[in-house]
């Protein structure tokens, strides 16, 4: 008898344990769960509904060209934000997904580029974000390059820099003239020294990113800006799960996006698998379609050939015909 209390006292036990182990482990989920949760609604989130009087069509929520394996974001860096005033889209670029090919995409639009902007008269594409918003400023590039935009996401230059040092700083290869154009305007009080690879702060790639004085001038500068996206994309490769929560976590407050919430989940859960795509980059308006011209007081960058701007761009992006 008490040999058989014993034992059935020595099973109740066991069945505790696993019993509190059970609902420590179902406990240790869901609080992962509800974190992961406000991590992905820290997002400021803006579904597009009325950023313009002026716009004459909306977002699809289909993948750009009914193809569900390239996924084109519209990353715009917003400057000059005041009351009243939703600043300039001095950042203009195109990243695209392409789960097909595995490789991600960067394509830059430069912020001069004379354009058609739907509602209004012609005018540098940068002044599209000025009046309508992100909304207009994706009508204007599907209007103009025959492109789908799928998503977008905004980051204002007075974040920006934060946004890099929540990474840890990036490393990129710079030249002399870049380096002291950084050091003249950077708030570091650590100057950088020589040329070649260099690791910077938030506030010098902020710098890197407007530099337009060292050779090549805007051409080059928006060269700079998508360096500054495979950086930051190198910089990832060597985070873990964990790690990329923390950094997404730290950023998210910064960005304005359209992405939807099961949108931001279903990325980051590959986000590692993404991570390792191959890069590669490209510009509008190219160097043998362009012309610098002055309208209406403005310097301007006039494409010569827009149907053939038009197709490269296509091509870049892979998109069908």
């Amino acid at each position: 008898m008490f040999i058989l209390l014993k034992k059935r006292t020595a099973k109740k036990n066991i069945s505790e344990k696993y019993f509190i182990l059970f609902f420590a482990v179902i406990g240790a989920i869901g609080c992962g769960m509800i974190y992961i949760y406000n991590v992905i609604n820290s997002f400021n989130y803006d579904d597009l509904s009325s950023d313009s009087d002026n716009d004459t069509t909306e977002i699809s929520d289909n993948q750009s060209d009914a193809d569900n394996m390239v996924l084109n974001v519209l990353l715009l860096g917003i400057d000059g934000v005041s009351k009243g005033d939703k600043g300039r889209s001095d950042s203009i670029l195109i990243v695209s997904l392409n789960r097909r090919h595995k490789k991600i995409k960067i394509a830059s639009i430069m912020r001069d580029t004379w354009v058609k902007i739907p509602g209004y008269s012609n005018d540098r594409i940068n002044s599209a974000y000025s009046l309508g918003g992100p909304k207009l400023t994706i009508d204007t590039v599907e209007r103009n390059f025959g492109i789908g935009i799928d998503r977008y996401v905004s980051v204002n230059f007075d974040e920006f820099s934060k946004v890099v040092d929540n990474l840890g700083g990036i490393d990129i290869e710079l030249t002399a003239s870049e380096i002291a154009y950084i050091n003249a305007h950077a708030a570091d009080k650590q100057k950088l020294k020589g040329s070649g690879t260099q690791h910077l702060s938030g506030s010098q790639t902020l710098q890197y990113a407007r530099d337009r004085d060292s050779p090549g001038s805007d051409y080059d500068r928006t060269e700079r800006q998508r360096n500054i996206i495979v950086a930051g994309i190198n910089k990832l490769k060597q985070a873990n799960l964990l790690q990329l929560t923390k950094i997404v976590s730290d950023i998210a407050p910064m960005v304005t996006t359209n992405f939807k919430t099961s949108e931001i989940t279903q990325l980051s859960s590959n986000a590692l698998t993404y991570l390792d795509f191959e890069t590669e980059q490209f510009r509008i308006p190219s160097d043998d379609n362009v012309e610098s011209k002055t309208i209406d007081q403005k310097m301007v960058l006039v494409i010569k050939d827009l149907g053939k701007a038009k197709k490269d761009l296509r091509k870049f992006l892979c998109i069908k015909e």
